[in-house]
């Protein structure tokens, strides 16, 4: 005989015989969870005599708790601890989360290897433990310190926590992980929320590091109730293309500390390399000769990023021009179009228009607003864009160029790259220095910055045909 099941909102402690997204009595959200009846019943009495408890955990004024920074140890990745905000924390947990096959696991085994005087417990859902360790082998991770556990009942890696006591837990991944007590299979809104709860009390209490590894949904977010980002303190996006070998890991959501740093990784035979300086990774085999290219400056967190914008402006050959864009912001580059039709005096309404950022980049900042439309302008010109020349600046709405944040550090890293030219908003906020070997180029609007690198520039060299 089945066994009879109800819900109850882990808020309020309401009981309903139905699945609702929003609990009716609370009004929150996602709260309500599935369980035996005898069960739901002892949850929602302990939440009516929740006020008749002893007060164990008393509240104390902020000015006498203990103000000592957390303690932070490195993963022995370089990047890796650049994204944590210098290093992982003691008793945190983070979630990972990317595509499929992106190099999730990889990078977590990696850690494995590199920690030194840590144990680690890695327990694997979706693997054997023999498969497990043929990857292990491949990407030299052999030491005594590295558990690995086969295992996918909660209550069985909590016992193993408990027993072997490690430093780090890795997880992976949270969707395999179950909850007996609860009739929901596996990677339910409910058994996720369950398990990382769990996991998190445990990491919290035992003072260990835990990695948890999410899948992602066909949007991208991670799988699962969206509070599941809430309860963990940080949450990573490993992003990029699988046909291609260069990897980023992004911070969207850190506790401990900035959102905003990147790290770039490569994928290699043997795992996944640390590329300390993505600048010249992107603008590795760059052309020359070649008009629809230019190289603007970006800031990921403190990091200078040189990246390289690609146009396409070909007539169109259908009803209406197409317009398609890669690493860059759709809307962002329609707005772009725009203005270089009302305000540049360009007309490109019959021709189609295509906007890709090489190395799988996304350029979200204004930043590149003004490397975009001269690679525009150059495809459609068909003139070449001087090699040695870079373009920073935000375009508005009237034309004009517009200064953007930190200038003088974008400027130190497109010279330290070699480059020797550097087009510019005239308006900055702040002295602009002036760096040996630059040549900086004021200008105010679009019309004065497309004088400026495309009139004189020379057309594109036609190959010389052998009879």
């Amino acid at each position: 005989m089945k066994e009879k099941t109800k819900f109850f909102c882990t808020e309020c402690g309401n009981e309903t015989f139905k699945w609702f997204g929003r609990c009716p009595a609370c009004g929150q959200w996602n709260t309500l969870v599935e369980a035996p009846a005898e069960q739901a019943a002892k949850s929602r009495s302990g939440a009516v005599k929740a006020a008749d408890a002893p007060l164990l955990n008393r509240p104390r004024p902020i000015t006498d708790l203990d103000g000592q920074e957390e303690l932070r140890f490195s993963t022995g990745l370089g990047e890796l601890d650049r994204v944590l905000g210098g290093g992982a924390v003691i008793g945190s947990i983070v979630l990972v989360g990317g595509a499929p096959g992106i190099g999730k696991s990889t990078l977590l085994l990696q850690i494995c290897g590199r920690l030194e005087g840590q144990t680690v417990l890695y327990v694997t859902g979706e693997e054997s433990a023999r498969q497990l360790k043929l990857r292990a082998r491949r990407l030299g991770v052999e030491k005594e310190r590295v558990l690995v556990l086969a295992e996918t009942n909660l209550d069985n890696i909590l016992r193993a926590i408990e027993d072997s006591k490690p430093d780090v837990v890795i997880i992976d991944s949270i969707q395999t992980v179950f909850n007996g007590d609860l009739s929901s299979g596996p990677g339910s809104v409910s058994q996720v929320k369950d398990c990382t709860m769990a996991l998190m009390r445990a990491a919290k209490q035992g003072g260990f590091t835990c990695f948890v590894v999410g899948h992602v949904n066909k949007e991208g977010a991670i799988a699962g109730p969206k509070v599941l980002e809430h309860m963990v303190d940080c949450v990573l996006y490993f992003e990029g293309d699988r046909a291609l070998s260069y990897r980023i890991l992004r911070a969207a959501k850190n506790r401990f500390g900035s959102t905003n740093e990147i790290g770039v990784f490569e994928m290699a035979d043997k795992g996944l390399v640390e590329v300390p300086n993505p600048s010249e990774m992107l603008l590795s085999g760059r052309p020359k000769n070649s008009p629809g290219t230019c190289v603007t400056c970006v800031m990921e967190g403190s990091r200078p990023i040189l990246a390289e914008v690609q146009a396409l402006v070909a007539p169109s050959g259908y009803g209406s021009a197409r317009r398609n864009s890669n690493g860059f912001d759709y809307n962002r580059a329609m707005l772009l179009l725009a203005v270089l039709e009302k305000r540049g005096g360009f007309s490109l309404s019959s021709s189609d228009v295509y906007i890709n950022v090489i190395g799988g980049l996304e350029l979200d900042e204004p930043a590149a607003d003004l490397a975009t439309v001269l690679s525009i302008v150059s495809s459609a010109k068909d003139r070449v864009i001087p090699y040695n020349t870079t373009a920073i600046g935000e375009v508005g709405l009237t034309g004009e160029i517009r200064s953007v944040s930190a200038l003088n550090q974008r400027l130190t890293e497109v010279a330290r790259l070699g480059f020797q030219r550097c087009v510019i908003p005239a308006h900055v906020r702040g002295e602009v220095k002036r760096i040996e070997g630059l040549e900086i180029v004021s200008v105010r609007n679009v019309r004065e910055a497309v004088r400026a690198v495309l009139d004189e520039a020379p057309e594109r060299q036609q190959p010389t045909r052998r009879n």
